[in-house]
């Protein structure tokens, strides 16, 4: 797997100061995506036992609330295997830190995708927080919480998964 960029000390891709890995990859090509240089997977730097490190050592600090995976999309099929095993392995060393994702699928999507598929089942069984759905431009507004589009939603994946339906982390759409 490739990636673009880790960002440190972010506050805008997920609740508290996070970590941010940015994938390479991502088949949607939503028209007005505000990161289309991560669409093709040949781009960007090879993700290694280095760049693991790097994540974890920011997961270390105290000021650190968790790790958020964006792109690209890290559900991009090549990304799976590895993005799986990273989440595995930080719910395991860090249970208090929140795993947020950020795909283009949506959660029906991925519900249907997990029978098939056991890279999908084990990511949605580590991470907290899925932001799902294509980016559509025509729904871009201002007054948005962690979303480009207003169609996107912000899941809690553990209550989701445990009452069999989508169980919102956060609206959407900021009050006031």
């Amino acid at each position: 797997m490739k990636y673009h960029s880790i960002t440190k000390a972010d506050m805008v891709n997920g609740e508290g100061l996070r970590v941010v890995l940015w994938v390479s990859g991502c088949d949607h090509n939503c028209p007005g995506c505000h990161n289309q240089l991560t669409w093709n997977p040949s781009n960007g730097e090879e993700f290694t036992a280095e760049t693991k490190a790097e994540i974890m050592a920011e997961l270390d600090n105290d000021w650190c609330d968790g790790l958020t995976l964006s792109g690209g999309d890290p559900l991009f099929k090549q990304n799976r295997p590895l993005i799986a095993e990273l989440v595995k392995e930080i719910k395991e060393k860090y249970p208090t830190k929140t795993i947020w994702c950020y795909t283009g699928y949506t959660w029906e999507e991925l519900l249907k995708m997990q029978k098939k598929d056991l890279d999908i089942e084990t990511i949605l069984n580590n991470i907290d927080v899925l932001v799902d759905g294509r980016f559509v431009l025509k729904d871009a507004f201002k007054n948005l919480n962690y979303v480009g589009s207003s169609n996107q939603k912000i899941i809690s994946v553990p209550n989701s998964l445990a009452e069999k339906r989508v169980v919102l982390h956060i609206e959407t759409v900021r009050k006031g």
